[in-house]
């Protein structure tokens, strides 16, 4: 809070500075000392702080508002001189600074759900955005005739190459070349033919793999559930629902508490009080085959999420497409 309090504050003063009218400065200060201003919004939030750290931030917040009004205040005042050329440039005049670049929402996230898994022992792995019909569909049970594959929205570059529909192809590729025990995680693109407020064409995903000789659906459970915690809150509680995906049995998918109402039923979750956030399952023994594991020597489970998926939860975002129109307005909020 006090490092987003200061990039407020730094915000602030360079557009001021920047300001050429009276009509700008008026909005400027709506903006940012409104009822609904940046830094108001920030001074209520003091009660969320621990209480140690409650004074010191309404004291940083109380001053920042008063940095602003002075900026404000100067600026009207050089803004009634008139233009002053013949004066050359006044030197007490505070010096513009260079706005700061921000991460972006879908990239704060991927980095958050990949910082989770690497600190419980999973690699971060990259493999091909354009794949065989073998790495994407036939390994992971997916063969030409499966009704299945209709879900997948899949872009064809010719009949034996696509653009991947998800990141799962990365289980078969890094099983094919290594031996178990295996722990990782792949984030990265994938594609479908779709496109609404829930779905775009190109979205992102992080997949998930673990096998050894003991694996087992407990093991999935501990670590979808320490994930969850880490990135929602321990309060926030998740429930695994049977499900079906070709590649892994039996399967899950995992809902969270909805983070709007917190279960009590609202738009979001359709009432229902539950959100759900990935799938996942004990790798199909039929995979284990194809990529010349032993089903009967190993075990494994596998889960996928998408991030954006994970932002609009984090953030209350309601239309993916957001993420992906580059309004400066949108992302200057993160």
């Amino acid at each position: 809070m006090f490092a987003k309090l200061q990039e407020t504050l730094e915000d602030a003063l360079a557009q001021v500075a920047e300001a050429a009218d009276a009509e700008t400065l008026s909005r400027l200060r709506s903006r940012f000392l409104g009822r609904k201003g940046r830094l108001t919004s920030l001074l209520r939030q003091t009660g969320q702080l621990p209480a140690d750290q409650r004074p010191a931030f309404g004291q940083a917040a109380n001053q920042a508002k008063q940095q602003v009004e002075a900026a404000l205040a100067q600026a009207k005042e050089r803004l009634a001189a008139g233009p002053a050329a013949d004066q050359g440039p006044d030197v007490t005049l505070p010096g513009i600074r260079p706005r700061r670049g921000r991460l972006h929402p879908v990239t704060q996230a991927m980095r958050l759900v990949l910082d989770v898994f690497t600190r419980l022992g999973f690699d971060v792995v990259q493999t091909p955005e354009v794949e065989t019909d073998w790495y994407c569909f036939e390994a992971l049970n997916l063969p030409p005739d499966h009704p299945a594959r209709d879900m997948q929205d899949t872009f064809y570059i010719n009949d034996n190459v696509v653009l991947r529909t998800h990141t799962s192809p990365a289980q078969i590729r890094v099983m094919e070349a290594n031996q178990p025990p295996l722990r990782i995680v792949c984030p990265g693109k994938a594609f479908r033919r779709d496109s609404d407020v829930t779905h775009t064409p190109m979205f992102h995903q992080v997949e998930g793999l673990m096998v050894g000789a003991d694996i087992a659906f407990a093991d999935l459970k501990g670590i979808l559930t320490t994930f969850v915690h880490q990135v929602f809150g321990d309060d926030v509680p998740l429930r695994f629902r049977p499900s079906f995906f070709p590649f892994t049995e039996p399967s899950a998918e995992v809902d969270i508490g909805c983070v709007v109402c917190r279960g009590q039923g609202c738009r979001v979750c359709g009432q229902t009080g539950w959100l759900e956030i990935l799938g996942s399952g004990m790798v199909d023994p039929n995979v284990f085959i194809n990529v010349g594991y032993d089903p009967d020597e190993v075990t494994g489970f596998a889960f996928g999420m998408g991030v954006e998926r994970i932002a609009m939860l984090l953030w209350g975002i309601d239309d993916l497409r957001l993420f992906f129109q580059n309004d400066l307005r949108f992302l200057r909020q993160f």
